[in-house]
């Protein structure tokens, strides 16, 4: 039986949001192969129709092409969405940390309050909107104290440009000094079945603090969604190719755990992804689950995820089995 989408408070800020969110690292296509634009549109808008209302994005994913196309999906549908986008990743300025190049120019790490300024503005034009729900300062910059970019994040508040404040990339200390500086409603981490060090190291934090954690990655790019068979083979540029972690043994333990998850999700009418996602918003401290969707099945599938609600038993079986089959997987 499926029940309503879970909805889920952003830390202290009083904003309600759907427990699965859609990450839309994949629409600006960068390191995803291209973009379908049209297509993107629908799957954007078929998440809302859902109940997902919890949109994220970036300027970085395809140097703000993301934002540009999540931008036309909302339009007329905002007060729909509770939007996520970042800072802290720019081309602007060469300040701060270097961090990569994209198109033949470098992208720095920077969050002073100077650029932090100006990236708000470029993202509410692409996103057409004069506010952002939840602001997040996407890799850390260690030339920057956290406490100048806090107080620019708290003035950008004040002005009613954005409505909440989150940290993503972070370590442990890096979350004391947001806390000591502000009020810091969530961080966005990796987090999943197989990559699970920030239950030891961030989440008891985040729960003593009240600062909600928002998971990527919960299907580990789609190892976890049962369709990666020890069969499969990874072309070109595709950035599983030469990841240890798709070695075919790991995909052999994975396919062992899928098999002991089956029985649950056929009880539930679900598949195998939809049960690993809700298994995921149930563990403690893991507050949103994002995940990415490229057309409107997609969108679909990810949303029914928020509508199952499995059993403390099941929840306990899945994670036995995980202990079982994943401890010895290859990072």
């Amino acid at each position: 039986m499926l029940h309503e989408m879970l909805t889920r408070e952003i830390g202290r800020s009083g904003i309600e949001a759907s427990a699965i969110g859609l990450g839309t690292w994949a629409i600006g296509g960068w390191m995803w192969g291209g973009t379908d634009e049209a297509k993107s549109i629908s799957a954007i808008q078929a998440s809302i129709d859902e109940g997902i209302s919890l949109i994220d994005t970036a300027p970085a994913y395809g140097q703000g092409l993301s934002e540009e196309i999540v931008g036309k999906a909302i339009a007329g549908r905002r007060e729909k969405v509770v939007l996520a986008t970042k800072c802290g990743l720019v081309w602007h300025t060469q300040k701060g940390n270097h961090f990569f190049d994209y198109d033949g120019k470098p992208v720095h790490r920077y969050l002073g309050k100077d650029a932090i300024v100006h990236e708000v503005e470029q993202s509410l034009k692409r996103l057409g909107t004069d506010y952002i729900d939840h602001y997040i300062t996407h890799w850390q910059d260690p030339t920057t104290p956290i406490a100048e970019t806090m107080e620019a994040l708290e003035t950008l508040k004040t002005q009613g440009k954005i409505r909440s404040i989150g940290a993503s990339n972070t370590t442990a200390d890096d979350v004391k000094a947001y806390v000591a500086a502000g009020q810091l409603d969530a961080i966005q981490e990796e987090y999943s079945m197989i990559k699970r060090d920030i239950e030891e190291t961030l989440v008891p934090l985040c729960l003593k603090e009240k600062v909600s954690v928002l998971s990527y990655s919960s299907l580990a790019l789609g190892l976890l969604t049962g369709k990666i068979g020890p069969d499969r083979t990874f072309e070109g540029d595709d950035q599983r190719k030469d990841n240890p972690r798709f070695s075919v043994e790991n995909r052999r333990k994975v396919a062992r755990l899928m098999d002991a998850i089956a029985p649950i999700a056929e009880a539930h009418g679900a598949t195998k992804a939809q049960v690993v996602i809700a298994w995921t918003l149930q563990q403690p401290g893991i507050t949103f689950s994002l995940c990415g969707a490229r057309d409107p099945e997609q969108a679909r599938e990810n949303a029914k995820a928020g509508r199952l609600r499995l059993t403390s038993e099941e929840i306990g079986l899945i994670g036995d089995a995980a202990a079982t089959h994943l401890t010895e997987l290859a990072a």
